[in-house]
């Protein structure tokens, strides 16, 4: 991580420490990176299970896949629900233009870590442009909210026991949050790239479909979803990019530990799946 990352981190937990948001308590801070080579930050531990793959959910019933379906839209509603003025996250960032600067951005990545001629790519840049939605309300974002970025306990009830990885979190578009979940969602019986990030166990039996948690989001929250598609093909590009550096990086043996060879190729497929996105919503 780096240092922006580190400190938007600490920022954040220590913001939504005591708040509805059950985030790991913050133990210490430290930007003098003669220490340990970098600045850290230290937080308590939490004792929780990371449901990622269809493997680490075959300890689930479908009872429970549907009761952390609903956990996972019931936080996303409260993390966007947060009085951020008043936790002290009012300067944390600009919901204005939110998801234009987020399409800049996300460009300029990928000019950084491209590694070959993508079909496609600039056609989806493109799409995405003019269809721009104008801005919505602001609200603090996770920036990469997903079941295996929460820690969860299997008790009766089940419960989330905190909300971790928040080096993207910010202020902006909650449709932007809500479409990058889905576009991590598998769906049941559909073929999803087998990736580091993102978790397909929520393809087993009783797990919501991404209609069904839109549904419940904007059920929780009163907000419209309709266009819940864009958001969802402006994510799989979103990740399409990330994919891409992490690709990058693996040709250039900088990557550490396995499996690195999948993302790749799963590039492509991101990108003809947020073309099919945005062709469903017309």
């Amino acid at each position: 991580m780096n240092a922006a990352g580190e400190s938007t981190t600490s920022s954040t937990l220590s913001a939504l420490n005591g708040t509805d948001v059950p985030v790991p308590q913050p133990l210490a801070n430290c930007q003098d990176a003669d220490v340990i080579g970098a600045p850290f930050y230290l937080m308590r531990f939490v004792d929780g299970l990371v449901l990622r793959s269809t493997q680490d959910g075959e300890i689930l019933s479908p009872e429970q896949a549907s009761e952390l379906s609903a956990l996972l839209a019931g936080m996303m509603a409260t993390i966007h629900g947060v009085d951020y003025g008043a936790v002290g996250l009012a300067s944390f960032g600009r919901p204005d233009g939110y998801l234009a600067r987020q399409l800049s951005r996300w460009q300029r990545q990928w000019e950084l870590s491209n590694t070959r001629e993508m079909p496609g790519y600039a056609e989806l840049v493109a799409r995405l442009a003019a269809g721009l939605p104008e801005s919505a309300e602001g609200t603090l974002v996770h920036g990469d909210f997903r079941l295996d970025n929460t820690l969860v306990r299997l008790t009766t009830p089940a419960t989330i026991a905190a909300v971790v990885d928040w080096e993207m979190s910010t202020l902006g578009d909650p449709l932007a949050d809500l479409g990058l979940t889905l576009s991590y969602w598998a769906d049941s019986g559909e073929a999803f790239p087998d990736l580091n990030v993102g978790a397909t166990v929520t393809a087993l039996p009783g797990f919501y479909t991404r209609n069904q948690f839109a549904a419940r989001y904007a059920e929780l929250t009163g907000r419209d979803v309709s266009e819940i598609g864009y958001y969802i093909a402006f994510g799989y590009f979103k990740l399409a990019v990330v994919l891409e550096g992490i690709h990058a990086r693996y040709l250039l043996h900088q990557t550490v530990g396995e499996g690195f060879e999948r993302e790749g190729p799963a590039v492509p497929v991101l990108i003809a799946r947020a073309h099919q996105m945005l062709d469903s919503v017309g």
